[in-house]
């Protein structure tokens, strides 16, 4: 398996990122051009992720019809919405292979960036590996890498958030003390399912920030050009996505501080 990768993956990327290195004279602008190339092949098999990101937000209104529909039966909600999603051509699981691929060639580049000046040298090539006062081949010191690694994937992990499901879907007013139990269950089961969410949006970036800081900052550059390369795709194809949700609470936060103060 090593050396099928190796094959593959680690000797393509090291010979291409050797040649834009020497094409361009700068190991910071090769690893820039490699990103953007690799992000431009891959970009046909995140697409259908993207399409179903944006059906789901436009979903949001009949899912939360089922959910009403179907509320106390866990089953015939879940049939529900298979069927909405075939019904839209819907994927939920699209977006696993581009996942996947991101990873291993982000194990690749990492293998390629650790010996990268080291292999070079066998080949005679000397490679400068200072880029704007940053060594590329060695962890960033100054700390700009993993913050704008971090920084940019987090508004990537707001963006791609699903929109913001309606709470108490049974009134609140219900006289029944069963329905007022089954209205308590749903709203606790959504208040952890959106908990749950909003730590994966701080969590991304947190691992994010931790491997910028201890792998070489060529690789925070990678990571930096993919997330940007994939915001603006994301913007184009998608839209802004959770970011009208987050600007929606900024506005009505502000709103009623002015309100407190008057």
């Amino acid at each position: 398996m090593q050396q099928l990768a190796q094959t593959l993956l680690i000797v393509p990327i090291y010979q291409f990122l050797k040649f834009l290195t020497l094409e361009t004279g700068s190991f910071g602008f090769a690893i820039i051009l490699l990103t953007l190339i690799m992000r431009a092949i891959l970009l046909p098999l995140s697409l259908p992720t993207m399409n179903s990101q944006k059906k789901l937000r436009a979903l949001k209104p009949e899912l939360d019809k089922l959910k009403e529909q179907f509320k106390g039966d866990r089953q015939k909600l879940q049939l529900a919405q298979m069927e909405l999603y075939k019904k839209h051509n819907i994927n939920l699981f699209s977006g696993c292979l581009p996942q996947i691929l991101q990873i291993i060639v982000l194990i690749a580049l990492y293998n390629v960036l650790r010996t990268f000046v080291t292999m070079a040298a066998k080949d005679g090539i000397t490679v400068q590996t200072l880029f704007y006062g940053l060594d590329l081949a060695k962890p960033d010191t100054t700390h700009i890498i993993p913050l704008v690694a971090a920084v940019s994937q987090l508004v990537l992990s707001i963006m791609i958030l699903p929109g913001k499901e309606k709470h108490d879907l049974v009134p609140n007013n219900a006289k029944s003390k069963k329905v007022k139990e089954e209205n308590k269950k749903e709203t606790n089961e959504q208040e952890m399912a959106e908990a749950m969410q909003q730590q994966m949006v701080f969590m991304m970036p947190l691992m994010t920030a931790l491997f910028a800081w201890s792998f070489p900052a060529g690789l925070g550059v990678y990571w930096i050009v993919t997330t940007l390369f994939t915001l603006v795709s994301q913007y184009v194809l998608v839209g802004p996505g959770g970011l009208v949700d987050v600007k929606d609470q900024v506005l009505a936060f502000m709103k009623k501080s002015q309100q407190n103060v008057k």
